[in-house]
């Protein structure tokens, strides 16, 4: 399918990923809303900067945040996408739980606006919403998208309730409309508001003479479904074009791992010794015990499957941060 693409939500963990793979398919001209990162993660094959392919899309940037809705209206008015990939959230749980209003705001009215958008002005649109898996909330065992969304967190909320406007449109407008639920994911680029990122940090500065040799830690006990973000990538794209509008897709690998083994992996790459202790102010108030997904669906749909190891994506990430430390001086709080 010809014609531009839209990139909300451009500028954070996922988005330049997205935006090196849609540039290599070559399609587009693409358009991201956001900021260009200050610092964007090379773009790595198997631990290798990869080139950008001759000929490939330029990304326009623009300024802008889907909580204004006449900034949205002017934007897709003028793009008019074919293709739309709605990044756009606030991400964190813990963010959620000490800002459900922001949240709310960002990841649910944020849709509505963009997708009102896109009812008046480009209304064949194909659009992937990115959700969440938290939307399933405290559930054992491998959770397929039958299952009806239980939240347990405003965060999880938000994004429930981002479905539900997607669902609407679709229904009402007639918007293709198709929801990926991504699990876990981690690898090069990732913040340390999350657990895999914040544990490279804190060995990647300690390994700097920046921390003392301790990593402080919240509940290791907690079973995730993890990702590399490049094989997140690959399904966004192949859903853009083979998903189902109206349907959800989990986007995750179909095995738990605790949160312990992720930190075991990154130790085990670990240039120095390094202690390890609980902190109290990292406990979420309601964290799920385990979160697993059942991916056959989007396997059906598109044929794909996840190819990179977790140690692989692991060694990545704390390279990444290895990468990172110069640029931020000799002061810790610089890193935050």
């Amino acid at each position: 399918m010809p014609g531009s693409v839209l990139v909300t939500g451009a500028s954070g963990f996922v988005g330049p990923w997205l935006l090196a793979a849609i540039a290599e398919r070559g399609w587009g001209p693409i358009t991201a809303l956001g900021e260009p990162p200050a610092d964007p993660v090379p773009v790595l094959e198997g631990g290798a900067a990869a080139k950008r392919r001759e000929g490939a899309p330029a990304v326009t940037w623009r300024p802008g945040d889907v909580r204004d809705a006449a900034a949205v209206d002017a934007l897709v008015a003028e793009v008019k996408p074919a293709r739309v990939f709605h990044l756009a959230a606030q991400a964190s749980v813990a963010a959620s739980l000490e800002d459900p209003g922001t949240t709310f705001e960002i990841n649910a009215l944020g849709t509505l606006r963009l997708l009102d958008a896109l009812r008046r002005h480009a209304p064949t649109a194909r659009t992937l919403l990115v959700s969440s898996a938290e939307v399933y909330g405290p559930r054992g065992g491998r959770l397929a998208e039958d299952l009806a969304p239980a939240p347990a967190n405003p965060y999880a909320a938000s994004k429930a309730a981002a479905e539900q406007v997607a669902a609407a449109f679709a229904r009402a407008y007639g918007l293709a409309v198709v929801v990926a639920r991504p699990f876990n994911h981690t690898g090069p680029g990732q913040s340390a508001r999350f657990a895999p990122g914040a544990f490279a940090r804190q060995i990647a500065m300690i390994e700097s003479g920046r921390q003392a040799a301790v990593i402080r830690v919240g509940n290791l006990e907690a079973r995730r479904d993890f990702l590399d973000v490049r094989d997140v990538v690959r399904a966004y794209l192949a859903l853009a074009e083979h998903g189902e509008p109206g349907r959800a897709y989990n986007v995750c690998r179909g095995e738990a791992v605790a949160i312990q083994a992720i930190l075991d992996g990154l130790l085990a790459h670990a240039k120095v010794g390094i202690d390890v202790e609980p902190d109290a102010g990292l406990m979420r108030p309601s964290d799920v015990p385990e979160l697993v997904g059942e991916p056959a669906a989007l396997q059906a749909a598109t044929g794909w499957a996840a190819e990179i190891p977790l140690a692989t994506t692991l060694a990545d990430l704390l390279d990444d941060w290895r990468r990172r430390m110069p640029f931020f001086g000799d002061v810790a709080s610089h890193l935050a």
